[in-house]
C-alpha cells in the first residue's frame, strides 16, 4: 500500500507542499536532536561565564 495512496492525483502544488513539509519536519527533527546534545554545553558555558564575570567584579 502506498504511503500517499492518492499520490497520483495530487495536483503539482500540492504535492510540493507536501515535500516541503516533510523536509521542515526533518529539518526540525535534526535542530531538536542537535540542540538536545548541545544544550548542556551551551548552560556548563554560561555558568562559567557568569562565574567568571562575576568573580572579576570583585
Amino acid at each position: 500500500m502506498a504511503l500517499l495512496p492518492r499520490w497520483q492525483y495530487m495536483t503539482e502544488e500540492s504535492k510540493a507542499l507536501v515535500k516541503r513539509a516533510a523536509v521542515s519536519v526533518l529539518v526540525l527533527f535534526l535542530a531538536a536532536i542537535l540542540l538536545r546534545a548541545l544544550l548542556p554545553w551551551v548552560l556548563l558555558a554560561l555558568i562559567l561565564w557568569f562565574g567568571w564575570s562575576w568573580m572579576n567584579r570583585r
